[in-house]
C-alpha cells in the first residue's frame, strides 16, 4: 500500500516480469543460445527436386553446349592450319619469284673456279640448269 500526497490511499501492484538471470554456461560460450526443443523436433523442409523431365532438358542444353564449343574450337584449329599452309605456299612462290629475277652467270671455264678468291667462292652457288 502506498500513500499519495493527496492522502488516498492506493493497491497498486506492480508486474514483474520473470527473468531467470544465468551465469555464464557449462562449456564457458556465453554466445551460444540456450536450446528450447531438441533438434529432431524441429521441422525440416523437403529438398527441392527437380522433374525429370527438366533433368533432361538441362542435360540436352549442356550437351548442345558442349557440341558448339567443340565446333568452335575445330574452327579454329582448321583456320590455323590453313593459315600456315598460305604461309608456306607464299614463302615458296616467294623463293621462286626471287630466283627468276635473279642475273645468273654460268661458269662453264672450270678453271676460273680454281683462280678465284675465296670471297667470290661463297658466293657461288651450284643450281640446275635446264
Amino acid at each position: 500500500m502506498e500513500v499519495d500526497d493527496s492522502g488516498v490511499v492506493s493497491d497498486k501492484e506492480e508486474s514483474k516480469t520473470t527473468v531467470e538471470i544465468k551465469g555464464l554456461p557449462k562449456s564457458g560460450r556465453w554466445w551460444k543460445n540456450t536450446r528450447n526443443a531438441r533438434h529432431s523436433a524441429v521441422v525440416k523442409v523437403k529438398p527441392l527436386k527437380s522433374s525429370w523431365e527438366k533433368k533432361m532438358a538441362d542435360k540436352a542444353k549442356l550437351k548442345q553446349a558442349k557440341l558448339l564449343q567443340q565446333e568452335i574450337r575445330d574452327r579454329q584449329l582448321q583456320e590455323k592450319q590453313e593459315k600456315i599452309e598460305r604461309k608456306k605456299e607464299q614463302e615458296k612462290r616467294r623463293l621462286e619469284n626471287e630466283r627468276k629475277g635473279e642475273v645468273v652467270q654460268v661458269i662453264r671455264n672450270t678453271a676460273k673456279l680454281r683462280k678465284a678468291k675465296k670471297k667470290q667462292l661463297r658466293m657461288i652457288v651450284k643450281r640446275d640448269t635446264n
